[in-house]
């Protein structure tokens, strides 16, 4: 299938030397224009290029005054501009920011705190009430930094308003601790901690010039400019969102409306009418499921199908109908949206070929935290389902070849590298091979021309007792396409006789079944597997089909945890 592009930038972004030259080039270059849009107190308001650049200076100067200059910071919460302005203020001043899920219990914020050996915390108002009522916990943070603070105060309690105050005066009166610093690209500015879905957390330390070059790729990759506009929908603790969904597009010149919260994602895109999104899947998927229903209530489904194999035909001769067919069904999203940038896991083919169809193309790419994070990606004018693209600049990738000749370990090197684990050599060793690269653990291939497709994840593999390896991944792809299954993850449990079975625990997708008794549920879960059976070689297909009736446990990235699925 040909996808067409309709991506017409005009021109390529700056590449930019350092984060800190991205901040002061972004205030040179657009001013007054919107970077971010926010809803806050029930009033939208404006933050501009000219404000970040404010911000990032008095911050970082203020640090100075309080003894955090060049320390190591924590920050923890939703998305704001002051999240994203403090981000840079810390890294851009020689510090360590390290980025925490609001979503850990204060005992664990406490643990990675203490660990990566933090002066100060910087928090959201969702923060507020936690850094409150656990104050104990946190006996190591010298300086507690509220962005909306509430009432509470003690000796402690630096708001972050009088930060920056503070850095205003003294650059008023001629500071230049931070405007005329000088970065040291090899130094470490992040420490991310990340678990996946491993269930184990390591700190990948990143320095300025993975940051950078994070930033930089994903702009030359990707045919955007200051003419797109963006909502950020993903946890600013994410590297996929803060190198790309922030860095990358703050270097366009380009707008960001930052969604208020999940419930509210369709009414923001219906109402700021986005061009673009960086998303994961279940965002995707959910979209996609949003408007097949909407669809099969109007009872259209037959109609739709026909009208989009009838665009496609033309698509294919180059008479673009989709705006005039699908206009009424893209609208759901503002009707503006003409690309989505998807990462962190495998996209259905599927749903690519009907986003497409509508007008909305898909570029999958694949990023690990541990490579700042972006690897490779689909570019607008080249789409190859089921891959994620080729190498970004600055970074290339190879295949640790296994005995079949094709498919092995994805090896990478490049400035997008991390420097290491925190205070974890023997885990760093383990991962670098001796010319370098970095195992990414993902196995794959790479075809002719040098698109990466990845097959399975290295840790995930059951390995059966014939010998053959099977990756769960590629039989989870056949279960996704069963309209009834919600969610599935494929496991190898092992029986009696100590023997891995392959065995499918799915979800129910409650929406198909109404007024269906639960025994009859499972049923037909079990005939649509034993159908899909078929289409799999017998070491292949499904031995055991559980049904659970609630959702996964998910990351705050919304993958599934799959170590928890036992």
């Amino acid at each position: 299938m040909r996808f067409k592009n309709t991506l017409t930038p005009k021109s390529k972004p700056k590449i930019n030397k350092n984060l800190y030259d991205m901040v002061k080039s972004g205030a040179e270059l657009f001013g007054d224009k919107a970077l971010y849009l926010y809803d806050r107190n029930g009033t939208e308001n404006v933050f501009t290029y000219n404000d970040l650049l404010l911000h990032v200076n008095a911050i970082g100067t203020a640090l100075s005054a309080y003894g955090l200059f060049g320390g190591n910071v924590a920050i923890v919460g939703d998305t704001c501009p002051e999240y994203i302005a403090s981000y840079l203020a810390v890294v851009n001043g020689n510090g360590v920011i390290v980025p925490l899920p609001k979503e850990l219990s204060a005992d664990n914020l406490a643990d990675f705190i203490k660990l990566s050996e933090c002066d100060a915390v910087i928090y959201t108002k969702a923060m507020n009430a936690t850094f409150k009522s656990e104050r104990a916990l946190f006996d190591t943070v010298k300086y507690f930094i509220p962005i909306e603070p509430d009432d509470f105060t003690d000796e402690r309690t630096l708001p972050y308003v009088s930060l920056l105050e503070k850095g205003k005066e003294m650059l008023d009166n001629g500071a230049t601790v931070l405007t005329e610093h000088e970065i040291d690209m090899e130094k470490m500015c992040a420490i991310i901690f990340t678990s996946g879905t491993t269930g184990t957390s390591k700190g990948v330390m990143l320095n300025q010039r993975n940051l950078t070059t994070a930033a930089n790729s994903a702009g030359q990759s990707m045919q955007y400019d200051d003419d797109n506009t963006f909502i950020s929908f993903l946890p600013p603790y994410h590297t996929y969102e803060m190198s790309i969904g922030q860095f990358a597009i703050m270097n366009l010149g380009a707008t960001i409306k930052i969604n208020s919260s999940l419930k509210r994602t369709i009414h923001d895109m219906a109402s700021f009418k986005p061009n673009a999104l960086m998303l994961v899947p279940l965002f995707v998927e959910t979209m996609h499921k949003r408007i097949w229903d909407e669809i099969d209530k109007r009872g259209m489904r037959k109609k739709v199908k026909a009208a989009m194999k009838a665009s496609d035909a033309m698509l294919a001769m180059g008479i673009d109908m989709r705006q005039k067919l699908f206009g009424q069904i893209t609208s759901a999203f503002g009707g503006n949206l003409k690309s989505i940038v998807c990462g962190g896991a495998a996209v259905n083919p599927e749903i690519i070929k009907d986003f497409h169809s509508f007008g909305i193309l898909i570029l999958e790419g694949y990023g690990i935290t541990e490579c700042s994070p972006l690897v490779s990606v689909n570019r607008p004018d080249g789409v190859r389902l089921k891959s994620v693209g080729t190498p970004v600049d600055g970074c290339t990738a190879k295949i640790d070849v296994g005995d079949d000749g094709k498919t092995g370990e994805i090896l990478v090197k490049g400035d997008n590298v991390m420097l290491g684990y925190y205070k974890n050599p023997e885990a760093t060793a383990e991962v670098f091979t001796e010319d370098g690269y970095f195992r990414t653990g993902d196995i794959g291939y790479m075809d002719e021309d040098g698109y990466i497709y990845i097959t399975g994840r290295k840790k995930n593999v059951i390995i059966l007792s014939n010998g053959k390896n099977v990756f769960p991944e590629e039989i989870e792809e056949y279960i996704y396409k069963i309209p009834e299954i919600l969610e599935a993850v494929v496991i190898g449990r092992k029986d009696q006789n100590d023997v891995p079975r392959i065995t499918a625990v799915c979800v129910p997708d409650m929406t198909k079944f109404e007024g269906v008794e639960n025994e009859e549920i499972e049923a037909r879960i079990r005939a649509a597997i034993a159908e899909m059976n078929k289409k799999l070689p017998i070491f292949k297909q499904v031995a055991i089909t559980e049904i659970r009736w609630e959702e996964f446990e998910k990351t705050p990235s919304r993958k599934i945890k799959r170590y928890k699925v036992k």
